[in-house]
């Protein structure tokens, strides 16, 4: 059958052909997001002690309001000058060494003690004082999750109910009307903007977050969690002395505003 003669639809988009090197770059970019859960566990003690020979420096750490995305950005942001290693506490211990005849190099196991609970290592050769410096301004506003606890008391005012995602805010679409009043919002239909005829108390401080709060606060905008880095202490290769961090971890009021959040299966083994 003879080729047709009609026009046809051509892209005036040129498109380079991707190298070798290009291909080889993208695999060794996934393979440092690798989520080590499914590594046998012997590799993945290699690969923490593996960066105990590399670098200088251990800093053991925890995360306040732990959001898989803002750890991922601080391992990109670190990515040229450090090795982030992340969840899996007894693996990490392991491969540090928990005792003085097992530490893999001299002074770990004082390391490895403090090892408890939702941490995890960055190794790496900058200076101390510029990472306690960098990760002390690295915060991350995000949306509170169900269980976690309330930092202040919410109302939404009578009127329409807004989104704050923009400046200035704007109302519901009246088709999210319905999703609203599931989730609890009394309202009513007022010139096709979903409007509550009294003010509604979303939340209350101190009290516990329930799903539906916790999914109307993410609606309406309003972020009440922080993500942040908090060092715990720091390791030196060339003394072998392990220093606690002045004023380090998380306050006592950021580990009560998280809540069940530390068995949501957010943390992962990674690097």
């Amino acid at each position: 059958m003879p080729k047709s003669k009609r026009s046809k639809l051509v892209s005036l988009t040129k498109v380079s052909k991707k190298t070798r090197e290009h291909k080889n770059a993208l695999m060794n970019e996934v393979r440092e997001d690798t989520d080590l859960n499914y590594i046998p566990q012997p590799h993945a003690q290699f690969q923490v002690q593996a960066n105990a020979e590399k670098w200088r420096y251990c800093w053991l750490f925890e995360v306040g309001a732990m959001r898989n995305a803002h750890l991922k950005t601080v391992r990109k942001l670190w990515k040229d000058s450090a090795r982030i290693f992340f969840g899996r506490g007894a693996v990490m211990a392991k491969a540090l060494g928990t005792t003085p005849e097992e530490e893999h190099k001299l002074g770990l196991s004082k390391l490895a003690s403090q090892i408890k609970g939702q941490v995890g290592l960055l190794f790496t050769d900058t200076e101390p004082q510029e990472v306690i410096e960098w990760f002390a301004d690295f915060r991350q506003p995000d949306f509170a999750r169900a269980g976690n606890i309330a930092t202040r008391t919410v109302i939404l005012p009578a009127g329409p109910v807004l989104r704050h995602h923009s400046d200035p805010p704007e109302p519901f679409p009246h088709n999210e009307d319905p999703q609203l009043r599931k989730l609890g919002l009394a309202t009513s239909m007022v010139r096709g903007v979903p409007t509550l005829t009294a003010p509604h108390e979303l939340c209350k401080k101190g009290k516990a977050l329930t799903t539906e709060q916790a999914q109307l606060l993410k609606l309406t905008g309003v972020k009440m969690v922080t993500f942040r880095v908090a060092l715990l202490s720091r390791w030196d290769s060339t003394t072998g002395e392990v220093v606690q961090i002045e004023n380090g971890g998380l306050s006592v009021e950021e580990k009560d505003a998280a809540g069940e959040e530390e068995e949501d299966g957010d943390a992962e083994m990674s690097e």
